[in-house]
Order: C-alpha cells, then structure tokens, then sequence
C-alpha cells in the first residue's frame, strides 16, 4: 500500500442505495442499448482524433450520460484553453464523460482501465495516461509524463483522491498531481461532482465503490430514476498563485458536503437508533480517515 492507492472505506453494501429492479428493467435495456450504440459511434470515429471538433465530443459525452438516465446540470464558467490540470472529485464511471463534457482532456486512469471491456479501449485511443498504482517507484515518472503533456498545451484530468467515494463523505486530494502544473507552470480547474435526486437529496445510486464491477454498476444506473449529476466548475487556480503542491492540493480540494461522523455511522451500519431517529456515534480520524470509535448505546 502506498500513499498512491489510496482506499476509501465506501462499499455497495453499506452506501449505495437499493434500486427496485423489476419495473425498471425494460427501461434499462433500453437505455444500455442507447449507451452501447454512442459508445461504438466513439470508437468508430477515435482514428480520426484531433480532427473531431471539441464540442462534438463534449455533446457525445453529454449523451452518453444522459442516454443512461441521468440528467446534468452544469454551473460556473467555460475552462480555459492551452495547458491545464483539472482536477474532480471522484464517485463513478460516470464522472470521465462528465468532465469530458467540461473540456476535452487526456485522462490520468489506473491501469485496471485498460481491461475494460470497450471503455478501456476508447480510453487508450483517446490518449489516456495510464497510472501503475502499485508502482510508488513509477510516481516520479509518471508525474513527468503529466507534465510534459501540460507544457505541449494538452489539458489533463485526474481525480486526485485517487480512489472512488460514495459522494457522502469525500477523500483528501494527494498532492502529487499537482506538481506536474507546478512543473509545467499552467492552471489547476477543480470541479465538483454530486450526484442528486430531482428532490435534491443525495443520490449514492451511480457511487461505483468498493469491489463493485462496471457491469453491475452500469445496470444499478441503468434501473435507477431521477438521478441527477451535478457539474460545478469552479474558479481556475492561476499558474503561481500557490508556492507548492500541498497548498496547490488544499485550495483545490471541495468542502465536504455532509459531516464525517454522518459517513462513518453509515459505514458501521448504525445510522437509525430504535425510533428511526440519527445516533451520532464518536468518531475519532487516524492517517487521514474518519474512524468510528464508539456508539451510544440503542
């Protein structure tokens, strides 16, 4: 284990909601043979690259999210052009068409995604940098790449929390990404993502955590209503206006948007109390993590 992979305590059994499945089964076939469609549009046009104008991949990502049921709603200005870092929480799959449809980027992935059925392809195709999480000896390297990507003026995404979050609670964003804008003296554009139900509550239906699989993932989306996935592009970080890469991390990083003892409760398993009321367990943080230390007794 190394400070490059990361784990986040969120698992399918403790903080993604149930989705009834039997009304919603013909209408998520639908919706993935939708998706399976735009996605093979993709790799059929990747040969051609550069010559395909950005916002036609911005428009492509949009459906494809919106092809599986979920609506977006995107605030906060345009990113800007030339070399630039953007930087995202991370929650799910569907965060990389997301930030696509902010700008096109080359995206930091781990290699895992390279297997992946379809998508991996269509993310080597588009450039992908592809990270040896396992490797901490490779981080060096790794950072170089990223920086000469910048400084050739490619814009790159990467979520530094470097692992997948329920959307509840957040993880700390590692710092060494942002060295490679350091490096390479261009912006950081943090975005937020959240992912919502109509009525504004939090949705954890599109969380892809734990050892949850993409198919399994894809089909809990696919059955799902009313989700919706909220974009907010943030104000960019100017190249210089922070001396090193831990306060360049601290100004990107969201404010988390629900107390930590509230995720923890919901890890353990013990957020009603035996009239349905919230019981606030104590909570203590070790390395980094938020730790349940005691409950109050039912």
């Amino acid at each position: 284990m190394s400070g490059w992979l990361p784990l986040a305590p969120c698992t399918p059994g403790a903080c993604v909601e149930p989705v009834r499945a039997a009304a919603a089964v013909p209408r998520a076939v639908l919706r993935l043979t939708a998706v399976v469609i735009l996605v093979l549009a993709g790799i059929a046009l990747s040969p051609l690259g550069g010559r395909i104008p950005a916002e036609w991949v911005r428009r492509w990502c949009r459906m494809i999210v919106r092809a599986i049921g979920v609506r977006v709603r995107v605030t906060g200005a345009s990113a800007p052009a030339g070399g630039l870092l953007m930087v995202a929480n991370h929650v799910s799959w569907l965060d990389i068409p997301l930030l696509t449809a902010v700008r096109p980027a080359r995206m930091l992935a781990k290699t895992e995604v390279r297997r992946w059925p379809v998508a991996g392809a269509l993310a080597a195709r588009g450039g992908a940098l592809f990270i040896e999480r396992d490797r901490l000896r490779a981080l060096p390297g790794t950072v170089a790449r990223i920086g000469d990507a910048l400084r050739a003026g490619a814009a790159v995404t990467a979520f530094p929390e470097g692992s997948t979050w329920c959307g509840r609670a957040q993880g700390r964003f590692r710092r060494a990404v942002f060295q490679a804008a350091l490096d390479a003296g261009v912006p950081v554009q943090p975005v937020r993502l959240r992912y919502r139900h109509r009525d504004g509550g939090p949705g954890t239906a599109a969380a892809f955590v734990g050892e949850d699989t993409l198919l399994s993932s894809l089909w809990r989306v696919a059955r799902a209503r009313g989700l919706v996935a909220e974009v907010e592009v943030r104000p960019v970080i100017p190249s210089g206006a922070h001396p090193d890469r831990r306060a360049l991390a601290h100004a990107a990083q969201p404010a988390a948007s629900q107390p930590a003892w509230t995720h923890a409760a919901l890890v353990a398993g013990v957020l009603e109390g035996p009239h349905g009321q919230l019981r606030q367990p104590q909570v203590g943080v070790h390395g980094g993590r938020t730790e349940v230390l005691q409950l109050p007794a039912r």
